[in-house]
């Protein structure tokens, strides 16, 4: 993130989006929440404020914005000046790794996920909140991005470039949920949830870290079913 980025020269206002946009706000929670597992350990990277962090129970994040690292942390958030890229923490650190519109920021977001990949415990979630570029919607934010203040520079990404980058960062078992269907400013109420993707403008994509057995001299490989049961599966000549 550059110096002189707007998370840092508006804060403030960044804040007050949540406030002004209570719905949308509401909505983008409440599809996460379908997808993050519960009681567990998890960090957000590129945590912001705090805004999604703190309602999802989340109590560890990562940040470059100096201004928003102080926000962040009068909310109880432990936030580690970092970038996504490369993350200060040990190998197979959390359960849940989040992003929420943090990948159209990014410098490197195959990066990002092989960093997500490496500090997630074997079963692990790696849950990421998007702007969906192959959305109507979305389409509209790629022709009007030079009139926003936070999302000049963004790249966007549609489903089938992020599933791209789970996939060859070893993630299995993709699930998708959307939401948020008509105009951001127009929205007066929660917005339904629909599962998939090409529709809602925010797109929440959950990707799972399969825990790895070692292979037998027949190629034979174990998968998770249950904690204390395992799949049989062969790999093939």
């Amino acid at each position: 993130m550059k110096e002189d980025s707007p998370f840092d020269t508006h804060a403030e206002r960044y804040e007050a989006w949540f406030d002004e946009n209570e719905y949308v706000y509401a909505s983008e929670l409440r599809a996460i929440r379908t997808l993050l597992p519960a009681g567990k350990e998890g960090v957000e990277v590129g945590v912001g404020s705090g805004r999604f962090a703190v309602p999802l129970g989340i109590r560890m994040g990562v940040e470059p914005s100096k201004e928003m690292r102080a926000i962040a942390r009068t909310k109880g958030i432990e936030v580690i000046d970092g970038v996504a890229e490369s993350l200060s923490f040990e190998d197979e650190r959390f359960d849940v790794v989040l992003m929420v519109t943090t990948l159209c920021f990014l410098d490197d977001v195959a990066a990002s996920f092989d960093e997500a990949y490496r500090v997630l415990r074997p079963d692990g979630s790696f849950i990421v909140a998007f702007v969906d570029r192959g959305s109507p919607l979305g389409a509209d934010y790629m022709s009007h991005k030079e009139e926003s203040l936070f999302y000049k520079t963004a790249t966007f990404y549609s489903a089938q470039e992020v599933m791209a980058f789970y996939e060859r960062a070893g993630f299995t078992d993709l699930s998708y949920v959307q939401t948020i269907f008509c105009d951001p400013k127009k929205v007066r109420t929660v917005e339904p949830l629909e599962e998939g993707h090409g529709k809602g403008l925010f797109l929440v994509i959950r990707g799972m870290k399969t825990r790895a057995m070692p292979c037998c001299g027949d190629k034979t490989l174990f998968r998770p079913f249950h904690p204390n049961e395992y799949i049989l599966a062969t790999a093939g000549p």
